[in-house]
């Protein structure tokens, strides 16, 4: 089992950054391809970024450019640098291994990108 935990969110007005964190309780997650996933009102979760193993990155269109995906394995945890942000940015932010495994969802972080 592991458990996972996001932080970092917050309000941020159009055009600003915010960085998210996502810490596991088990080193295991380390050797999973990871993952950030948001669900915005009314939307299904979607895959916003992802890292595997050997630090390769991939990320959806709509955030391609302006987000980053990075990690420090030795604090178990998974960044996502958000950049230019936009309001359909809004969401709740999750970390997660791809595919998700559905027992290591956390709480989620929200973000919401508002004037």
């Amino acid at each position: 089992q592991v458990q996972l935990a996001e932080s970092g969110g917050g309000l941020v007005q159009p055009g600003g950054s915010l960085r998210l964190s996502c810490t596991a309780s088990r080193s295991i997650f380390n050797f999973y391809i990871r993952g950030w996933y948001r669900q915005a009102p009314g939307k299904q979760r979607e895959l916003v970024a992802r890292i595997d193993n050997g630090g390769r990155t991939n990320y959806a269109e709509s955030v391609e450019g302006r987000f980053t995906i990075s990690r420090d394995n030795a604090k178990n945890t998974v960044y996502l640098q958000m950049n230019s942000l936009k309001p359909e940015d809004t969401a709740v932010y999750y970390c997660n291994k791809v595919p998700p495994h559905s027992t290591f969802w956390g709480q989620g972080t929200q973000v919401t990108v508002s004037s």
